[in-house]
């Protein structure tokens, strides 16, 4: 079973998502966060071909706003008017380990 987040908080001034799970804490870079979107738009769902280029996320992209969705993601608002991504815990967690 995923474990769900203790904390998270979009650290604006510092261009990170803060995150902390009972036995892991991590900083995820915004611009990092962003280019790595499974959605859709980002993601070629047939094929699983990148369609951002996380090159061209804008280096002071941040995050308008979270939203939490059920009791396994949170939803990112982003600066670039994207938010049609889902984050889910399990994602989010092999990302702060570098899993992913």
């Amino acid at each position: 079973m995923t474990q769900v987040p203790t904390d998270i908080r979009a650290l604006r001034d510092q261009g990170i998502l803060a995150i902390a799970w009972s036995d892991l804490k991590a900083d995820l870079p915004f611009v990092f966060l962003r280019g790595q979107c499974e959605c859709a738009h980002c993601v070629n769902e047939w094929t699983g071909e990148r369609i951002l280029d996380p090159e061209t996320v804008p280096a002071d992209i941040s995050i308008e706003k979270l939203e939490l969705v059920g009791g396994y993601a949170v939803r990112i608002y982003w600066t670039d008017g994207h938010h049609s991504g889902l984050f889910t815990w399990e994602r989010l967690r092999k990302l702060a380990q570098g899993t992913d």
